[in-house]
């Protein structure tokens, strides 16, 4: 029963939780393959562990808290450097307005039309349409729109990883060198991960990505709402 309530910890779920994260920056810095993405790398590791050690997600959410409490203090950072870098948004302003609001309206519209090809529920649908969005936002606006949680949260993951992966290859594939248009998409296409991502190409395109977090949020907030109107 000791060993139990060991297991069930928040010490000894931090300790799991931070080495499952530092195994797979091990296993990235020694390969340097997209493939080898340290949150992947993280999870895959700790879902089979947190199976095998009968420790269900309740528990493993309470026993994180700590990391979670980091979230904010993460946010006031990009704000920061946000600030150190805003000279280089001067003249671009209305572009970037333009770049976020197409990009929200894409994203959303996107799903529904993928999901009217493959006749998928109604229900799914609106649980995936927030999909580029950070997480509080989009389980906020699948709650309101009356859609599933857990299959929200899935897909702005797997977004959200797809993203981290495969988004600067492909930006450099077709020849997007701006570290403005880098930035936004990113941030943008992939919410925090492809900002963590952007971060590792450069302070701006970190910084950019940080604002598009927060600008993409507040119009799939407000796009999800006029296309289930239209659309019903």
């Amino acid at each position: 029963m000791k060993d139990f309530d060991l297991i069930q910890s928040e010490p000894f779920i931090l300790l799991l939780t931070i080495g499952a994260y530092y195994l797979g920056t091990i296993i990235h810095r020694r390969f340097n393959h997209p493939l080898t993405n340290p949150l992947l790398i993280a999870i895959s590791t700790l879902i089979p562990l947190l199976l095998a050690l009968d420790i269900d997600y309740p528990t493993y959410e309470k026993g994180s808290h700590a990391i979670s409490l980091l979230l904010s203090p993460t946010v006031v950072a990009l704000g920061y450097a946000l600030h150190m870098q805003i000279r280089h948004l001067k003249g671009n302003v209305k572009r970037v307005l333009l770049a976020i609001t197409a990009g929200s309206i894409v994203s959303v519209l996107s799903v529904v039309a993928v999901c009217f090809v493959m006749d998928t529920p109604h229900l799914l649908m609106v649980s995936m349409e927030p999909k580029s969005v950070t997480m509080p936002i989009a389980l906020g606006i699948t709650e309101r729109m009356g859609g599933l949680a857990p299959l929200t949260a899935i897909t702005v993951f797997t977004c959200g990883i797809f993203g981290n992966i495969v988004g600067p290859w492909f930006l450099k594939s077709i020849g997007v060198t701006s570290p403005i248009a880098q930035g936004l998409a990113l941030g943008a296409a992939s919410h925090g991960v492809g900002t963590a991502r952007a971060m590792q190409l450069g302070q701006l395109q970190g910084a950019i990505a940080g604002m598009a977090i927060g600008l993409m949020g507040v119009w799939t907030a407000v796009v999800v709402p006029l296309v289930e109107y239209f659309i019903s």
